[in-house]
């Protein structure tokens, strides 16, 4: 299987940090030399490691975020 290139290409924010060290991040991220996407997965302290996510278009993020704002919390 061949390496997964990333580079994260701006930190929107953290949702939370487990016991760990390990965060819950919002970032842009290129993968594999592609455009960016917004991305929310966990993440090992230094970046080296790091859990399944979702990466969404700016449009899908509008969406999600239209979503949540109807939700009744």
């Amino acid at each position: 299987m061949a390496d997964v290139k990333f580079e994260i290409k701006k930190n929107i924010g953290t949702l939370s940090e487990s016991s760990k060290g390990w965060s819950k991040e919002l970032n842009l991220i290129s993968w594999n030399d592609r455009d960016p996407k917004y991305d929310l997965r966990d993440w090992a302290p230094d970046h080296a490691k790091m859990g399944k996510g979702v990466a969404l278009s700016g449009e899908e993020l509008k969406k999600l975020r239209e979503l949540l704002n109807e939700m009744d919390l």
